[in-house]
C-alpha cells in the first residue's frame, strides 16, 4: 500500500478570528509530519495536506474540534511519494479568489449533484455545462461536451459570464428565461461560489457536482465515465485519473503548467527552466534564475538529498498555490 495519504478539504463557514488559527493549525500540523497548504480566511478554510495517515488524521480530528468545523468533510487519495515539501498555513482574503464582494455561498450556492447523478443531468441537452477552472487544468482533461472559459485566473469567471449573458451568448435568455447550468471543478469549492455568483445574475436553476472532479472519478466506474483526460491537482502529484490513481502528467517548474511527455521532446523544453507554453513568455534574468534553482536540484538529486527549491521569481510563482 502507499506510504503517504493525502486529504482535500474546504468549508465555508464564518471564521471572524482566522488570524489567530494560523500560529496553533502550523505548528500542530508540524508536530504531526504533516505538510501541505491551508487557507484560512474569515469565510472559512480551503487546503490539502499530506503524510502518514496517522498524522493526516490527527489534523483532521484537530480541525474538526472547532465545532465551527465539525462537519468539515475530505477527500482521500494515496501516493508513493510526499506530494509536498512543506508545510503552510496562510491568510487569504478569499479562500478561493473569485473577487466579488457579497458572494456567500453558505446561503446562494446552486444545486448539489451527486457523482452517480451527474450523468444524467449533463447530458441534457438544454443543460450548458461548464468547467470553471483555468485553461491550463481544461487542457488535460474535462467532461465531453463541457464549455471552456479560457480563464487564467478564477477571478476572470464572473466577466466570462457576464459577456456570455449578453444577446447572442452562451448564458443569454431565450424566450425570457435563463438557460439551465451545471458547473464544475477539482473539488468543489470554486462551483460553490461560482453557482452562488450565477445566482446573483438571475439564474435560477444552477447545479454543481458535489466534490468536483475528485469525488467522480472516485466514485463513478471508467466505464461509464463522462470524463475525457487527467484531472490537474495542485500537488507533486500533477494529475490523477479515476480512482484518483497518480497521472501521467509533470509539471513544468517554470510556469507551473502541466507537461505531457510529448512536450518533453520539444526543443523549448529545458528541464527546469521552460517548457513549449512558456519558453517565449520568460525574460532572460527569470531563465537565470530557473538555471541556478535547476542546478541545485540536479545537484541534490545527486547526493541524494531532498530538494525544496529556490524562491520563484514572483510572475513564475503567481496563482501557483491556488488551492481547489
Amino acid at each position: 500500500m502507499p506510504d503517504f495519504l493525502t486529504a482535500a478539504l474546504y468549508k465555508f463557514v464564518d471564521l471572524p478570528d482566522f488570524a489567530a488559527l494560523r500560529a496553533p493549525l502550523q505548528a500542530y500540523c508540524e508536530s504531526k509530519d504533516v505538510r501541505g497548504t491551508l487557507l484560512l480566511a474569515e469565510e472559512g478554510i480551503n487546503g490539502t495536506i499530506a503524510g502518514p495517515a496517522e498524522g493526516v488524521h490527527a489534523v483532521l480530528a484537530h480541525l474538526r474540534s472547532d465545532p465551527r468545523l465539525a462537519a468539515l468533510t475530505h477527500k482521500e487519495s494515496w501516493s508513493q511519494k510526499l506530494p509536498f515539501y512543506r508545510m503552510k498555513v496562510r491568510l487569504k482574503r478569499e479562500i478561493v479568489t473569485l473577487g466579488v464582494p457579497g458572494i456567500n455561498p453558505n446561503q446562494m450556492a446552486g444545486q448539489y449533484v451527486k457523482p452517480q447523478d451527474w450523468n444524467t443531468l449533463i447530458a441534457d441537452p438544454e443543460v450548458v455545462l461548464v468547467d470553471t477552472r483555468n485553461a491550463y487544468e481544461v487542457g488535460i482533461g474535462t467532461f465531453a461536451g463541457a464549455v471552456d472559459p479560457h480563464t487564467s485566473s478564477f477571478s476572470e469567471l464572473p466577466a466570462w459570464v457576464q459577456a456570455q449573458s449578453a444577446p447572442g451568448g452562451l448564458l443569454a435568455e431565450k424566450d425570457g428565461k435563463k438557460p439551465r447550468v451545471a458547473m464544475f471543478c477539482t473539488g468543489g469549492i470554486r462551483c460553490e461560489k461560482s453557482t452562488a455568483f450565477m445566482r446573483t445574475q438571475g439564474f435560477e436553476e444552477v447545479y454543481h457536482l458535489e466534490g468536483g472532479i475528485l469525488k467522480y472519478l472516485e466514485t463513478v466506474p471508467e466505464s461509464e465515465s463522462r470524463w475525457q483526460g487527467e484531472c490537474f491537482v495542485f500537488d507533486e502529484r500533477v494529475s490523477v485519473v479515476h480512482g484518483l490513481a497518480t497521472g501521467h502528467y509533470d509539471l513544468c517548474r517554470a510556469c507551473r503548467d502541466p507537461i505531457s511527455a510529448a512536450d518533453k521532446t520539444s526543443p523549448l523544453y529545458v528541464a527546469g527552466v521552460s517548457c513549449p507554453g512558456c519558453h517565449d513568455k520568460k525574460t532572460e534574468e527569470q531563465k537565470r534564475g530557473f538555471i541556478e534553482r535547476q542546478r541545485q536540484v540536479d545537484y541534490a538529486n545527486r547526493r541524494r538529498q531532498p530538494h525544496i527549491g529556490a524562491k520563484l521569481p514572483s510572475s513564475a510563482s503567481a496563482g501557483a498555490e491556488e488551492n481547489d
